[in-house]
């Protein structure tokens, strides 16, 4: 297994905008390991990409229920200065859910001779979620870190931990929480 470790949506908008917001106080409450996890990646060579939302104003998307956030080019639209980042590490605009979704990434991960990406950040049932089920959509395993992902409602987030925990995809697709990844899966990359 080669693994990238990307980190979804973990903005300024959601997390400076409406701090007491649950996904808000859920997410912080996991930044000290996704820390430890990119520092680990980062030790071994692997990728750390930042997937961040960076819409337009006047979005396609902004037309249902969702205003307007992490509009391209405000400081809103940037990772929180609680995460650790290094030169290294690929920051990848996006302009819908998913990571892949016109960004470049699986040309990337390509490139890095990736197989396997593990998902962590916000919203479970959108953004990560769409993000895990692309990375199988172009061939490559995916790993959601069920303690390292928040949605808007625990109930949400635990339905689709659920889902997922139990996937005709697997080994495809995995679940499984950080620690158990780290003693696992980080210990045998070489």
């Amino acid at each position: 297994m080669k693994p990238a470790l990307i980190i979804v949506d973990m903005l300024k908008d959601t997390f400076e905008k409406h701090p007491e917001a649950l996904i808000a106080k859920e997410g912080m409450t996991f930044v000290p390991t996704i820390n430890r996890l990119s520092t680990m990646f980062r030790e071994k060579g692997l990728p750390v990409i930042f997937s961040c939302d960076s819409f337009l104003v006047d979005d396609f998307i902004f037309q249902g229920k969702m205003s307007p956030h992490s509009i391209k080019g405000t400081e809103g639209a940037n990772i929180i200065d609680q995460l650790n980042r290094e030169p290294g590490d690929i920051v990848s605009e996006k302009r819908r859910f998913s990571a892949f979704f016109k960004t470049g990434i699986e040309q990337q991960l390509r490139q890095y001779g990736c197989d396997t990406v593990v998902v962590v950040g916000i919203s479970t049932h959108i953004c990560v979620l769409s993000t895990v089920i692309d990375a199988v959509s172009f061939d490559f395993n995916a790993v959601l870190l069920k303690d390292c992902c928040a949605a808007h409602a625990p109930d949400i987030h635990d339905s689709i931990i659920q889902i997922y925990e139990n996937t005709p995809l697997y080994p495809l697709i995995r679940v499984m929480p950080s620690q158990m990844f780290i003693e696992s899966e980080m210990e045998t990359v070489q």
